[in-house]
């Protein structure tokens, strides 16, 4: 939640670690909570429930042990962020008893923020009230009446395992991006591209332009800046030479440009900076046909596709018959013809699939809002099929 949040406001994202003192015999009921430097909240009802001085300092000293672990697991090399002067948001699912937010906020109101802000979607309103005097800012909302826990207001409420949060902070990694230019090289010719690559990357998103349009796309650009965002390297490339673009029959000749798109597949498993990420394609246009035959002729390579506008009409039938990774179809609602070709090219796969419509674009996605609709599409799909879920990126 916090790192959704991040990016919506395009904002620096980091963890916190807290904590629950769990009541004895009641582990799930939080008697207190502590924080990374050992201070510790303790509630008033603490000792009716048997949390006496002594069960609280051995509690305290288990708890801390875990943070210290997860603090060398999840974070090594990773320099926190700076919250000095700044407005800082520490979110949570929702608060019960309130114990591990009050500890986050008193950890957090030590590294000296300006403003200092407690974000959650439900709380009991017992909580809230001692919330409201500890940070300069509370945004709640709903405090319903019924509160018996923050869990009954999911419709989903697993835990958050340990593969998860390693990827939300790989995830987060904004700055530390890198811009390459690479060359591939085959038998015929060289293809120049632009590889970013964050420093903790969870995936490879190589793109495939459409007729008439190169690495330079800006709408490639636009959707592979947000992926890069998202903790994904992309791989932006031009299919054709200059020379070749020049001549219309090579924009639309899918099997030239799939040879290309699989040699770039196949750089990609061997160059040591992309060597065991999973490869997603990203297709536009007739690039939309040639990540199908890819797909199809790499079944174990390619983990997920995502097609732009794009003419998977053009791809062949045994492409239908024999891709195996899950494809998305973005079209614009407006670009009905369009439209109707990727319906129908959906019906035909047997992976699995969905088609994405952004209500009001045409084509190319120049309407306003139409290619962050897009990049949200693509970060959804790849975020779901293509990062591994059993392993931090």
């Amino acid at each position: 939640m916090g790192l959704e949040l991040a990016r919506l406001l395009d904002a620096d994202f980091d963890i916190v670690l807290v904590r629950k003192l769990g009541a004895p015999g009641q582990p799930e009921l939080a008697v207190g909570a502590v924080d990374e430097t050992g201070w510790r909240y303790v509630a008033e009802y603490a000792e009716r429930l048997g949390a006496d001085r002594e069960w609280l300092d051995a509690a305290a000293r288990h708890e801390l042990d875990t943070i210290r672990e997860r603090r060398k697991r999840w974070t090594p090399g990773r320099p926190r962020v700076d919250v000095a002067g700044r407005t800082a948001i520490v979110v949570d699912d929702g608060l019960a008893t309130g114990a591990t937010m009050i500890a986050a906020l008193h950890a957090v109101r030590r590294r000296g923020p300006a403003h200092l802000v407690c974000a959650v979607p439900v709380a009991a309103a017992e909580s809230l009230e001692k919330i409201r005097g500890i940070a300069d800012e509370v945004v709640c909302l709903a405090a319903p009446r019924d509160f018996a826990a923050v869990g009954q207001f999911y419709r989903r409420f697993d835990q958050v395992e340990d593969a998860e949060v390693a990827r939300c902070l790989a995830g987060a990694a904004r700055s530390d991006a890198k811009v390459e230019p690479v060359s591939i090289e085959l038998a015929e010719t060289t293809l120049q591209g632009d590889l970013s690559r964050p420093e903790y990357p969870r995936g490879l998103v190589v793109f495939a332009h459409g007729s008439g349009s190169s690495r330079r796309s800006p709408r490639n650009r636009q959707v592979a800046a947000a992926l890069v965002a998202d903790g994904f390297a992309t791989l932006l490339l031009d299919l054709l030479t200059p020379a070749e673009d020049t001549a219309i029959e090579n924009r639309f000749d899918i099997g030239l440009l799939s040879s290309r798109l699989a040699a770039a597949v196949d750089w990609a498993a061997s160059d040591p900076r992309t060597a065991g990420l999973p490869i997603g394609l990203f297709g536009a246009s007739t690039g939309a046909a040639s990540a199908l035959e890819v797909a199809a002729s790499l079944p174990q390579g390619i983990s997920a596709v995502v097609s732009r506008g794009g003419r998977p009409d053009l791809a062949s039938v045994s492409a239908f018959q024999h891709v195996k990774a899950p494809v998305l179809f973005i079209v614009g609602g407006d670009d009905r013809e369009v439209l109707a070709l990727n319906r129908a090219a959906a019906s035909r796969i047997t992976a699995p699939h969905e088609v994405a419509v952004v209500a009001g674009a045409g084509h190319l996605f120049e309407e306003p809002g139409a290619l962050e609709a897009v990049a949200r599409h693509a970060q959804g799909w790849f975020r779901r099929w293509l990062a591994d879920p059993r392993a931090p990126a």
